[in-house]
């Protein structure tokens, strides 16, 4: 957002308001994003090999953050409820002691889904640590974040990365 333009969430007297998106027209949109978490390299072991008591961890994180994508309006403030058209996240290793979530959700409305992905990338993450936690509490959730985005008036978006082809996604890799 530039200096000289308000803040869409609050009002003239500088109180918290939903924004209006009544008048907006119906586009598509779609965002992309992404949460890595950090474990011991025995814990992904196990999470590959299906050895952890509570059940498939891949299996669940990826139901619990489709689940948080209708949630999102109830967990963050001032955020519309949207009509979602697809969710599709994928958790894969990343490297020995990482695993790669990437959500990408899909609309037609006149709002974003930026939001929806960062939220079930995240709570995806959360949930391999809920299922892990028990013999391995250093884990870390790290790089969450926004890869991309289109549709709406603001346009696209996607991140840049260090030695970024034209066009290439590095984080599908």
């Amino acid at each position: 957002m530039h200096e000289d333009q308000p803040f869409t969430h609050l009002d003239e007297k500088g109180q918290a308001r939903m924004v209006d998106v009544g008048g907006k027209p119906l586009t598509a949109r779609q965002a992309t994003a992404q949460s890595i978490i950090r474990m011991q390299p025995s814990t992904l072991s196990r999470i590959l090999n299906q050895s952890i008591a509570k059940g498939d961890v891949l299996a669940t994180a990826r139901i619990a953050g489709i689940m948080a994508v209708k949630r999102t309006a109830d967990l963050i403030p001032l955020c519309h409820p949207l009509p979602i058209d697809a969710v599709e996240l994928s958790i894969t290793p990343w490297s020995p002691d990482r695993l790669k979530i990437i959500a990408t959700v899909r609309t037609v409305w006149r709002t974003g889904v930026e939001m929806e992905a960062l939220t079930a990338a995240s709570v995806a993450a959360l949930t391999v640590y809920d299922m892990c936690k028990a013999f391995d509490r250093g884990m870390s959730i790290e790089q969450t974040l926004l890869l991309e985005k289109s549709g709406g008036r603001s346009g696209s978006y996607q991140r840049e990365t260090p030695n970024q082809n034209q066009g290439e996604k590095p984080w599908l890799k």
